[in-house]
C-alpha cells in the first residue's frame, strides 16, 4: 500500500519535531560507517554519549554564576543518568554531584568528586547514607525532623553541614519542611554542637524562573534571620529545573496542548508533554533568575553562596539512543495507511512513558533518505509481548520507507530517557553505552576508559 499523497498524510501524521543537533551527532550521522560497527558491537540497541558536551554545559553555569559576580557551585543531578563518563566529565569540569543514595555518593566518589563537592538529597535517607555523607564532608539536606533527628544520633565530634529542604508556599509537596519546621529545626541544630547550618534549599516543579528567584529571595532573608543564632548560613541552593531547548518554535507550537488522537496509534493521544521548546534554557535560564528583582546583588551582599543542581540542562545534545529495525508492518488509521515498526529493544530505554508521556524529538533513520519525499507516517514498537510498549506511539513523518535492518536514532536522549527504567525483561540485555571523543574513536562506558 503506497503512500503518495502528502495531504492525506498529515490527516493521520503528527508534526514534525526536528532536534537541535549539535556538530558531533551530525557526524555521527553522515559517517559511511559509525554507527553500523557499533550496532554491530553492541548487538542489539545501545546509547552514545559525547561527554566533552557535559564539559562544555558545566562550564556555561559555572560562568553564568560568575558574570552575575556571584559565588555558586554547580552539582550534576546524578539520577539524570548513570553513565560513568558523564560523572567522569563533571569531575574533570569542576562540578559537584547532587546524590540520593549510597551507590550514587560511591559513584561519585569513584569518579573523583570531592565529599565536600557532594549535595545529598532526597527523603528519609538510610542511616547509612547520613553516617557516609557526614564522614566525606558532604552538604546534607534535611527533608524532615525525624531526619535530623537521626542525623544528630549519628554524628560524632566532627563538622557536619546541612541545608534544610524547604517546603514552597502554598504547596502540597510531601518533600521539605514547613514553616515552623523550619524554625524547630534551626533552633535544635543550634543545639549541637557538631552540626552546622549552611542555609537552606528548594527544588520546584516547572521552569518558571520566577518563582525560583522570589523563593531564593525569600531565604535570603531567613538567612540573615538563622545567623541571629549563630549559624553559617551562607548557602542557598536552589535544586535544578533548568528546562531544555529541544527544538525550534515553530515546530513545537505546531502541537498546540499535545499529542492529538488522530496522529497516534490507537487514537491515544497525550496532552502532558515536556515543554520541548523553551526560549530561556539551560545557562541562559540561570542567568534570568540571577537578574531579576536584584537577587545577584543580594547573594553578593549578604554573602550567601548559590548552589545549583541541575540534570537534564547538564546533557542537552550529549547522547543519542539507536535502535535497529526488525520489522514492518502496515496499519490503516481512518482508511490511511501507515507503518508500525518494531525495533530490538523496548519503551523501556525512552522514560518519558514512565511519566504516561511520550519524548517527542523526531528520530532520524539511518542511512538517510531524500527529505524531499514524502513523508512517511511510521509508529515504533518496542520488541516485547506488550501492547503498551512504544517507542513512539505518535505517527512519525519519517523521510522514506523504513526497512528491516535501519537503525533509529533517538536524539538528545542523555538527559533521563536512556537508563531511568532499564530491565532485562525477556532476558534482553541492558543497552550497552558508548563514549564518543572529538575524533569520533568509542570505547565502551566505564571510568577506566573515560579519560
Amino acid at each position: 500500500m503506497g503512500l503518495t499523497d502528502a495531504r492525506s498524510v498529515t490527516m493521520i501524521t503528527a508534526p514534525p519535531l526536528t532536534a537541535h543537533r549539535d556538530p558531533w551527532e551530525r557526524r555521527l550521522l553522515t559517517d559511511p560507517d559509525l554507527l553500523a560497527d557499533l550496532a554491530r558491537a553492541a548487538g542489539g540497541p545501545f546509547h552514545a554519549l559525547y561527554p566533552d558536551r557535559v564539559a562544555a554545559n558545566v562550564a556555561a553555569f559555572r560562568t553564568a554564576l560568575a558574570e552575575e559576580g556571584v559565588t555558586g557551585t554547580v552539582h550534576y543531578a546524578r539520577k539524570a543518568n548513570k553513565a560513568d563518563c558523564v560523572i567522569d566529565a563533571c569531575a574533570r569540569s569542576g562540578a559537584g554531584a547532587d546524590v540520593s543514595s549510597v551507590g550514587e555518593l560511591r559513584a561519585a566518589l569513584g569518579a573523583g568528586i570531592r565529599g565536600a563537592d557532594l549535595m545529598i538529597t532526597g527523603p528519609a535517607k538510610p542511616d547509612r547514607l547520613l553516617w557516609l555523607a557526614a564522614r566525606h564532608g558532604a552538604m546534607i539536606a534535611i527533608d524532615a525532623l525525624d531526619e535530623l533527628e537521626r542525623l544528630i544520633m549519628i554524628t560524632g565530634p566532627e563538622p557536619v553541614r546541612v541545608l534544610l529542604r524547604v517546603r514552597p508556599p502554598d504547596s502540597t509537596s510531601r518533600f521539605g519542611l514547613a514553616d515552623a519546621e523550619l524554625d524547630a529545626a534551626a533552633a535544635r541544630i543550634a543545639e549541637v554542637p557538631a552540626l552546622r547550618l549552611q542555609g537552606f534549599s528548594f527544588h520546584l516543579s516547572g521552569y518558571d524562573p520566577a518563582a525560583r528567584t522570589r523563593l531564593a529571595g525569600a531565604l535570603v532573608e531567613r538567612c540573615r534571620r538563622v545567623r541571629t543564632l549563630d549559624h553559617p548560613a551562607d548557602t542557598i541552593s536552589i535544586g535544578g529545573g533548568f528546562a531544555v531547548d529541544y527544538a525550534a518554535a515553530d515546530e513545537w507550537a505546531a502541537f498546540g496542548d499535545g499529542l492529538a488522537d488522530r496522529w497516534c496509534h490507537g487514537e491515544q493521544g497525550v496532552r502532558d508533554l515536556y515543554p520541548y521548546h523553551s526560549e530561556l534554557a539551560g545557562a541562559a535560564m540561570l542567568t534570568t533568575v540571577l537578574r531579576a528583582d536584584g537577587l545577584a546583588e543580594r547573594l553578593r551582599d549578604n554573602g550567601i553562596r548559590l548552589a545549583v543542581e541541575p540534570g537534564r540542562a547538564l546533557l542537552d545534545r550529549a547522547g543519542c539512543s539507536v535502535f535497529r529495525v526488525l520489522g514492518v508492518k502496515t496499519l490503516t488509521a481512518r482508511g490511511l495507511p501507515y507503518r508500525m515498526i518494531t525495533v530490538d529493544g523496548s519503551s523501556l530505554s525512552l522514560s518519558e512513558q514512565w511519566f504516561g508521556s511520550e519524548f517527542l524529538p523526531d528520530p532520524a533513520l539511518w542511512p538517510a533518505g531524500d527529505p524531499a519525499a514524502v513523508p512517511v507516517p511510521t509508529s515504533v514498537g518496542g520488541a516485547t509481548c506488550l501492547e503498551s510498549d512504544l517507542l513512539s506511539r505518535r505517527r512519525i513523518p519519517l523521510a522514506r520507507e523504513p526497512r528491516i535492518g535501519d537503525l533509529l536514532v533517538y536524539p538528545n536522549t542523555a538527559g533521563y530517557q536512556m537508563d531511568s527504567n532499564e530491565s532485562s525483561f525477556h532476558n534482553h540485555p541492558i543497552p550497552p553505552k558508548f563514549v564518543l571523543r572529538a575524533d569520533l574513536r568509542w570505547s565502551l562506558d566505564q571510568l577506566g576508559e573515560c579519560s
